[in-house]
């Protein structure tokens, strides 16, 4: 099973930064190869951001598999995240 993961970050701010490590490194432990991370900068493609009504970065989308959930914030809480995005099951299944 493949996953959808998008994360929209407001340029390239330390927060953001953050946010994308802490991101990459929760799907690597968690997903392995599983995952397909797609990095959106909100200020570079503002429509995307809109089109998904994103009210605050980073937020991460995550799309497939469905249902689609969002998370706000850096994401250094991994816990938060895994449950918050639905990926524990991947471990148990």
């Amino acid at each position: 099973m493949k996953y959808l993961i998008k994360l929209y970050v407001t340029g390239e701010t330390p927060r953001s930064q953050r946010a994308i490590q802490n991101l990459k490194r929760i799907c690597e432990e968690e997903l392995k190869s599983e995952y397909e991370l797609v990095v959106i900068d909100v200020l570079a493609r503002p429509q995307l951001a809109e089109d998904e009504k994103i009210l605050a970065t980073p937020t991460v989308v995550k799309e497939l598999p469905l249902p689609i959930r969002r998370i706000i914030g850096d994401l250094t809480d991994s816990e938060r995240v895994l449950l918050g995005l639905d990926l524990r099951e991947f471990q148990n299944g």
